[in-house]
């Protein structure tokens, strides 16, 4: 199968940025509408800037002149496929991956397909495909094998190094280190995995030198995660140098330097994991970063083909950058642009081979995101593009980082969006609780929902509630057994501290979130019955029972392994934590929506839970089933009327109309 190459006139708005913001009031559509990019990658030689573009249920791979912006080919998979990953292998040649969305709050799904094309749309090339081929097309089949990218070999043209996992027992998977022509698609094996469920991480040298493997089955809580870290000698063999359950460390090899600097990260498996070296003959980290409070989240990394990681980012609030050499050339330039853009995140997005050539991306709370070309001779940074060039950022809300003690004690960080305009006192509010809740968290940054609801005159509550990812595995681990009520309560406690602030009024609360936030939705009203006055559930889960037999967590040992562990392993324990079983209790307005094909969170929860809700005597303003869409809506159309859905649900129990509600 071909990638099929396309040239259309929506895509003219990549291709040049587009006038400010009009006067008027920001519409719903315009929140919803698909960004212009969602990455960006220069050429090695800095000819073209490549750019996935979002056209909903399908993203497509543009190809642009650096010099004029001008469309040079575009990349469209068939049968509604989509371009995840894609990579420079040389100064005229591309190399991607397929991947299907099957939801906005689910990663896409790789299909295993790999194609490569040039910069013009000549030569294109199917590299890795499933089924039955021909004699000559058989080095590009891979059936029981998924490949990832390791390196683009920045010396070498023609070859990249490749990670190839494939079925090795009913519980785990072997992996092979490759090399494979992004030409032909010759594969040549380097290597395998010492054992099952290995990452592979190459040296200096481009060779596989570290074997990260992982675990969830656990003796004790039937899920939870460990590693063993191999080491390749000299002779060929691998060697332990770390395991988690004897050393009481995780240890995670990032990868190499030019010089033979081996990053990595260590944790206890209580606090965030600092930041290091890593000798690989005795396994002795010496930590260079560590954060008391929040993982290390992000890198700067140099542009000078050296490979060495500069500085590390961390996000307990807004996020913070510390370099770890500030004397580096690039460290130095880094911190001059970051100055430049002050109040935005400032990170180097893609640069040439020579490093002269930077793409530049800047984003802020009020700001979707900007990409820049800075010249390192001319010493010059020239605007590129806006990432949603519709969105006014002077009309945005102010995103600010909150913290507070919990009941037990905890301290629990989170973000509060205020209305522009807003004295940010006595306003209306409405909880959005994000989805996991193990691992993912809420971020600094522009995001649609809470600026969406800024823009009606609601602040916007966000919380990395006990669960959430990035402080740390023991913070993480306080979720299981605790989503009726240690995850509740710092909930609650939180939106009684923003009252308590003067910042929200207590009569005019409402509590929203898709997944895991539309179950505490509903659960967090069962638990406190008078802070909410309404409550929209989206995507979410409501009855164990359902979860476990019917969703796609359910279909595997470790996804089964996992919810036990979550909700309890007695019915009684599932049945405390199961918001259906407390709809006598839910006396407040409620809405609900789903997506028809959610396999993630079945839509028979919330046909449950409004079942429930009526025969209660409490039934549903309005409820969305919606075909076509699975965990999170990707359509424009439908995500417009989820939000007017919502926002009408909203003013009538807590809004009506103000001074910065905009035309719908």
């Amino acid at each position: 199968m071909k990638p099929t190459t396309i040239a259309t006139s929506w895509l003219l708005a990549v291709a040049c940025a587009l006038p400010a913001a009009a006067a008027h009031a920001q519409s719903i559509a315009d929140f919803v509408k698909h960004p212009t990019y969602s990455s960006a990658r220069i050429s090695p030689d800095g000819k073209y800037l490549a750019l996935r573009v979002d056209r909903g249920e399908q993203d497509v791979l543009t190809v642009l002149r650096t010099s004029d912006l001008k469309i040079v080919n575009v990349n469209q998979l068939p049968e509604k496929k989509s371009v995840g990953a894609f990579h420079w292998t040389s100064p005229e040649r591309l190399m991607f991956n397929a991947v299907r969305k099957i939801g906005s709050f689910e990663r896409p799904v790789g299909t295993g397909e790999w194609f490569a094309v040039n910069a013009d749309g000549s030569q294109p090339r199917t590299l890795i495909e499933y089924g039955t081929q021909n004699v000559t097309q058989r080095a590009k089949q891979a059936d029981g094998q998924f490949f990832s990218l390791l390196d683009t070999l920045p010396d070498d043209d023609v070859n990249v190094m490749m990670a190839a996992r494939y079925q090795r027992s009913n519980t785990g998977a072997g992996t092979e280190v490759v090399m494979m022509d992004t030409v032909s698609g010759r594969r040549k094996s380097l290597g395998r995995a010492p054992k099952e469920d290995c990452a592979m991480v190459l040296n200096h040298e481009k060779e596989p030198a570290f074997a990260v493997c992982y675990s969830d089955k656990d003796d004790e809580a039937g899920y939870d995660t460990h590693n063993e870290v191999y080491a390749r000698g000299a002779d060929g063999k691998w060697n332990q140098i770390s395991s988690s359950k004897s050393d009481g460390s995780r240890l995670r090899v990032l990868g190499s330097a030019r010089n033979g600097d081996i990053y990595a990260l260590r944790d206890d498996g209580k606090a965030p994991a600092g930041f290091g070296t890593l000798d690989a003959s005795s396994g002795k980290f010496t930590e260079l970063f560590k954060d008391p409070v929040s993982d290390v989240s992000g890198y700067v990394e140099s542009v000078d083909g050296s490979e060495r990681i500069l500085g590390v980012v961390t996000e307990a609030g807004e996020p913070e950058v510390t370099l770890v050499e500030s004397k580096h050339a690039d460290a130095q330039l880094y911190t001059s642009l970051a100055a430049a853009f002050p109040g935005q995140f400032v990170s180097f997005s893609s640069a040439t081979r020579d490093g002269q050539l930077i793409v530049v991306s800047t984003y802020s709370d009020r700001n979707p995101g900007e990409l820049y070309l800075f010249d390192r001779k001319a010493n010059k940074a020239r605007f590129l593009m806006k990432n949603r060039p519709w969105i006014d950022p002077k009309k945005m809300g102010s995103m600010q980082s909150i913290s507070f003690t919990a009941r037990d004690g905890r301290k629990i960080h989170g973000y509060l969006t205020i209305p522009h305009g807003s004295d940010g006192k006595n306003l209306p509010l409405i909880v959005n609780v994000h989805g996991g809740p193990m691992g993912p968290r809420d971020n600094w940054g522009y995001s649609t929902e809470p600026q969406l609801f800024a823009s009606r005159g609601y602040a916007t509550l966000q919380l990395n509630y006990r669960g959430s990812g990035g402080f740390g595995k023991e913070f993480q681990d306080q979720a299981y057994g605790q989503w009726a009520q240690g995850i509740m309560n710092d909930i609650i406690d939180g939106t009684r501290y923003v009252i308590a602030q003067g910042q929200a009024d207590k009569d005019k609360v409402c509590i929203y979130g898709g997944s895991f936030g539309g179950y505490a939705s509903l659960m967090a009203p069962a638990r406190d019955a008078e802070l909410f006055k309404c409550a929209f559930g989206y995507v979410g889960l409501y009855d164990a029972q359902i979860q476990l037999t019917k969703s796609d967590t359910s279909r595997s040992e470790s996804g089964r392994r996992y919810l036990v562990r979550a909700f309890g392993r007695t019915r009684a324990e599932q049945d405390a934590m199961s918001p259906i079983n407390y709809a006598n209790q839910l006396k407040l307005p409620i809405y609900l929506a789903a997506g028809a094909r959610d396999e993630r969170c079945p839509p028979e929860h919330t046909e449950a839970i409004a079942k429930a809700l009526t025969a209660a005597g409490n039934a549903p303003e309005g409820m969305i089933i919606q075909s076509g869409e699975a965990h999170g809506f990707y359509k424009e159309e439908n995500n417009e009327h989820l939000y007017t859905e919502m926002l009408s649900f909203f003013d009538r129990h807590i809004g009506g109309k103000t001074k910065a509600q905009a035309s719908r």
